[in-house]
């Protein structure tokens, strides 16, 4: 979790990057100063975004928000969705119906960040307790993607966790809403990605990541990502990590 609070009164745009995590964004300003795009709908107030969201671009008149990442393990229990959320932008309301606005009225009531940072772990703690998660080799498959940034052989997971390949791909695509190569591809980006925004070089990244060449990774990103790696270099999405996150580990 992560606050921010934008004091300047004017737009700001933020082009997102796909991130290996449902993204959940709280607007904590009273007329709903957040405006999301994607695929050409523009709305106002909280949404999630779910893996491999497209060009969505993020920005907002003043006021402040809570951002709220989410493994996708976790997001099948809490939000009641996961696989649903794929490759789209929801409002919370469409995912939480009215819950959405209590939680909403409590957060914008707390007097400081750490009292919205414990209010949203009661709430989401509660919630991952009363729901039913995805399969225990659905949940292992993701944590080791994660751990290996996405340089896995998918067979080689099936057998760790004694499903057949065929089983496998089709559990995880059902519960996470992606295949177990995609869900690699895309933490194998994430990691080039961060990598690019740290300052090194394309070809140094391509090498790091287990990309063949810097010509496949620029294809790898240009297909995620929508822009070059030059330009995710410089996305202040990932500029907010380093200051929102500066030693959380990825997982």
């Amino acid at each position: 979790m992560a606050g921010f609070r934008q004091r300047v009164p004017a737009l700001v745009d933020i082009a997102m990057i796909a991130h290996p995590s449902v993204t959940l964004i709280v607007d904590l300003s009273e007329a709903g100063g957040i405006v999301h795009d994607a695929h050409g709908r523009h709305q106002r107030g909280s949404f999630v975004a779910g893996l491999l969201p497209g060009q969505l671009r993020a920005g907002g008149w003043r006021g402040e928000c809570l951002q709220i990442r989410l493994s996708p393990v976790v997001a099948a229990a809490v939000l009641g969705a996961s696989a649903e959320l794929t490759g789209t932008v929801a409002s919370l309301e469409d995912v939480w119906a009215r819950d959405a606005g209590q939680v909403e009225e409590r957060l914008r009531a707390a007097t400081s960040w750490d009292e919205r940072f414990t209010i949203a772990a009661d709430v989401f703690g509660r919630r991952l307790g009363a729901r039913p998660s995805v399969d225990p080799e659905v949940a292992c498959t993701w944590r080791r993607t994660l751990t290996s940034r996405g340089r896995v052989r998918v067979d080689g997971l099936a057998d760790e966790v004694g499903w057949s390949r065929k089983r496998l791909w089709s559990r995880f695509r059902s519960q996470i809403g992606l295949t177990p190569k995609r869900a690699a591809q895309l933490v194998r980006f994430d990691h080039a990605a961060h990598l690019l925004a740290a300052g090194h070089a394309a070809a140094s990244v391509a090498a790091q990541s287990g990309y063949v060449d810097q010509s496949h990774l620029h294809r790898e990103v240009k297909a995620i990502a929508g822009v070059t790696p030059t330009a995710v270099a410089t996305a202040p999405w990932l500029a907010i990590d380093d200051v929102a996150w500066p030693a959380a580990p990825r997982n």
